[in-house]
């Protein structure tokens, strides 16, 4: 398993992109899996529409896009993914092969034909037109994109967490322009995101100083960042281990309880606070690792 989605049109139904198997299916909450396509793919970014039912989008390595419009049964590749400008700047050193990939797919809550696609190592690109043409990277988001989130309601908001320039990025329309606001973080490596679903302007990010200290075993000294209102980043404490010595890979906000956020460290514990980071607790399991994604089923 490389990458999960939820459907947020089709309770129960889940998505999840393989290391060379192409595209697997739940409809029942993750109990049973089925495979629906893409197969020989290395599938490692999935996105479901909340405005089209049935409309998923996977990224693949190396870096190419396809759409499915009925829940996965049968996919396209969007071939105009292959002409974006500087493509052969793209290189990821991450893992052999050295192959830039789509690491992330953000998807408009509003608007189906808005796109915003990032690269690990290369670019954010956007599309306005369902993928039928592609911009080149946007100027202030981060090239080597580790995370990439629409809002849940609000379209004008896209969030990002990366390892280049100040670790976050955010646009306000819709990813045609981007700023990285940095007072306040004292670590710019950053890499998940998320956002209150009630407040847009309140929205969370992961950081570390460094690749080599936020993928340690045991060493990661990260902290998970708010951000009020375009205000300083405040590092969050509030009862989470200080530093965090294993990465919070995983950011997750509640759509129907705001205020309310999650964070899944690598050691695969899981911490919940319901005051937007004011205090949290550890929840009572623990999932070994946690090394990429959290999703929330209703």
């Amino acid at each position: 398993m490389r990458c999960l989605a939820a459907d947020p049109l089709n309770p129960g139904v889940i998505y999840a992109g393989t290391q060379g198997n192409g595209v697997l299916r739940s409809n029942d909450g993750g109990k049973t899996w089925r495979s629906v396509g893409l197969a020989g793919q290395i599938v490692k970014a999935l996105a479901a529409s909340r405005t089209q039912p049935g409309t998923v989008y996977a990224g693949t390595k190396p870096a190419l896009l396809f759409l499915s419009r009925d829940g996965g049964a049968s996919w396209t590749e969007l071939t105009a993914f292959r002409r974006i400008p500087s493509r052969w700047f793209w290189f990821s050193p991450a893992e052999k092969p050295y192959s830039a990939y789509v690491q992330a797919i953000a998807l408009s809550p509003t608007d189906p034909k808005t796109i915003v696609v990032g690269i690990e190592f290369g670019a954010v690109v956007r599309s306005s037109d369902g993928g039928q043409t592609w911009s080149g990277h946007r100027r202030g988001a981060l090239r080597d994109c580790h995370s990439l989130t629409f809002h849940v309601t609000h379209g004008d908001w896209i969030y990002e967490g990366g390892g280049t320039g100040a670790g976050v990025s955010v646009s306000r329309n819709a990813g045609a322009t981007w700023s990285q606001p940095r007072e306040g973080l004292d670590r710019h490596y950053g890499w998940a995101v998320a956002a209150d679903p009630a407040h847009p302007e309140v929205w969370y990010a992961s950081v570390a100083s460094s690749p080599l200290k936020a993928h340690s075993e045991q060493n990661a000294q990260a902290a998970i960042a708010r951000s009020i209102g375009g205000a300083p980043w405040q590092l969050l404490t509030g009862g989470l281990p200080q530093p965090l010595n294993h990465m919070p890979y995983a950011l997750l906000t509640d759509p129907t309880a705001p205020g309310h956020v999650y964070a899944g460290l690598s050691n695969g514990e899981v911490w919940h606070s319901t005051d937007h980071g004011d205090s949290w607790h550890k929840l009572p399991f623990c999932l070994k690792g946690i090394h990429r994604t959290l999703i929330l089923l209703p």
